[in-house]
C-alpha cells in the first residue's frame, strides 16, 4: 500500500467513517489542553510508593488499559493492572485489595454502561483508600455526573466532538486512551503531534484498505506483542462489531499463536500483523510474518509497521512519524488503519455501520444488566 490520496468521506459510512477520520485532529485537541487541577490530583497520588493504578472499562475501553497498563508500569515504576470493570463486578474480591492504596482510572464513553457505575462503587465499598481518574466523553453520562465534585475523584471529559455516534468506539477510544497516556506518561504534546501526522497519513490510504477489505475474506486474525496485544483485541471486535458477527476475528499474541491458535488458519484467512517498535519484540514479529507469508502466501498478511521490514519478507503498510514511540503510542495510530478495515469489510458484507444491530441485539450502551449487591464479604 503506497497511496496517499486523501479520500472524501463516503456517505455509505455515514457519522462512522468521519469520527475515524476526526481523530488527528481530536488528539491535537486533546494535547493542547492545559489541566492543573488534573496535575495536582495526580501529582500528589504519584507521591506515594503504595499505590496501585487500576485501568478499568468494559469492551472496547477495558481493551484501552490493556494497551496502556504496560507503558505506564514502566513509566511510573509501580504496579499497574488492566482489568475490566466486567471481572470487577461479577468477582471484585478477586481483582480488588482492601489494604492497597488504589487508583482506579476508568475510561467510558458514555459512563452510562451499568458497570462503570458499580465498579467504582465496589471500589468504594472494598478498598480502604481508593481514588477516581474518570476519562470520559459524555458531560451528561451518569459515571461523570457520579464523581464530579468529589475529592477523591478526578473527572476529565474529552473533545465534544469525540462522543461517538456510530455504534462503534472509534476516536472516543483514542481520546481517552491518549489522554491517559498524557495524564500518566509517557506521552508528551509533542508525541501527540506526531500521532496525529501519522494518522493521517493512514486516513489517506483509505482507497488501499478497502481493497484490502474488497477481498472478502470470512476470517480476520490480528497479531501483536505486549501493548500491541490489547490493541490486536481491540482492532478484532471492531471488525466483528460492524459485521454484526459475520466475518469470524481472532487476536493472539505472535508468540502464543503457535500454541494452538493458529489452527484457525485457512485460506480463507487475512492475518494482520502489528509490528511493535522495540528492537528485541520485533524479532519475534519478523518470524512470524516470515511463517505465515510462507504458509498462507504474502497477499494473506498484512504488516503494519512503523518502519520497513525486510525486504525478503515481502511488503509492509508503513506509518510515517512513529519510529522510537513506544508501542502504547503507535497503537493509537495503528487502530485507524484497524477501524477503518472494519468498516469498509462491514460495507462490503452490506452492513450499516451506524447501527449493524438495526434489531438491537446488541446495543451502543449495554442493556439488560442486572447488578447485585455485595452480601457481605468485603
Amino acid at each position: 500500500m503506497t497511496s496517499n490520496t486523501t479520500v472524501p468521506a463516503q456517505q455509505d459510512g455515514g457519522a462512522t467513517i468521519l469520527e475515524i477520520g476526526q481523530q488527528p485532529d481530536a488528539w491535537r485537541e486533546v494535547a493542547g489542553r492545559s489541566d492543573e487541577q488534573a496535575a495536582a490530583f495526580l501529582g500528589e497520588l504519584l507521591r506515594r510508593p503504595d499505590l496501585r493504578v487500576v485501568l478499568t472499562g468494559a469492551g472496547s475501553s477495558a481493551f484501552a488499559g490493556e494497551i496502556a497498563a504496560p507503558a505506564l508500569r514502566r513509566q511510573l515504576r509501580r504496579r499497574v493492572d488492566a482489568i475490566a470493570t466486567t471481572s470487577i463486578v461479577a468477582n471484585p474480591l478477586d481483582h480488588l485489595q482492601r489494604g492497597v492504596p488504589t487508583l482506579l482510572v476508568s475510561f467510558a464513553r458514555s459512563g452510562n454502561s451499568p458497570e462503570s457505575l458499580a465498579a467504582t462503587a465496589l471500589a468504594d465499598s472494598i478498598v480502604d483508600e481508593v481514588w477516581h481518574l474518570v476519562l470520559t466523553c459524555d458531560p451528561d453520562g451518569k459515571l461523570g455526573r457520579a464523581h464530579s465534585g468529589r475529592a477523591d475523584s478526578l473527572v476529565v471529559y474529552m473533545p465534544e466532538r469525540t462522543n461517538d455516534s456510530g455504534f462503534a468506539m472509534t476516536s472516543s477510544l483514542t481520546s481517552m486512551l491518549l489522554t491517559c497516556l498524557m495524564l500518566l506518561g509517557p506521552a508528551v504534546p509533542a508525541d501527540a503531534e506526531a500521532l496525529a501526522g501519522a494518522a493521517e497519513h493512514v486516513v489517506g490510504l483509505q482507497s488501499d484498505i478497502r481493497a484490502l477489505a474488497q477481498t472478502s475474506r470470512q476470517r480476520f486474525v490480528y497479531l501483536g506483542s505486549g501493548p500491541l496485544e490489547g490493541l490486536a483485541r481491540e482492532s478484532a471486535l471492531k471488525l466483528l462489531e460492524l459485521t454484526a458477527g459475520e466475518v469470524f476475528t481472532y487476536f493472539e499474541s505472535p508468540l502464543g499463536f503457535r500454541h494452538g491458535p493458529k489452527s484457525v488458519l485457512d485460506a480463507d484467512t487475512t492475518v494482520v500483523v502489528y509490528v511493535s517498535t522495540d528492537p528485541y519484540t520485533r524479532r519475534y514479529d519478523l518470524d512470524i510474518i516470515a511463517e505465515l507469508r510462507a504458509q498462507l502466501g504474502r497477499d494473506a498478511v498484512t504488516v503494519i509497521s512503523a518502519e520497513p521490514i525486510p525486504a525478503e519478507l515481502g511488503p509492509a503498510v508503513v506509518i510515517p512519524g512513529l519510529y522510537g514511540l513506544p508501542d502504547a503510542l503507535v497503537a493509537l495510530s495503528y487502530l485507524v488503519f484497524a477501524q477503518y478495515l472494519a468498516l469498509f469489510t462491514a460495507l462490503k458484507h452490506g452492513k450499516t455501520p451506524d447501527n449493524p444491530f438495526p434489531y438491537g441485539e446488541v446495543s451502543r450502551v449495554v442493556r439488560g444488566v442486572t447488578i447485585y449487591p455485595m452480601n457481605g464479604g468485603v
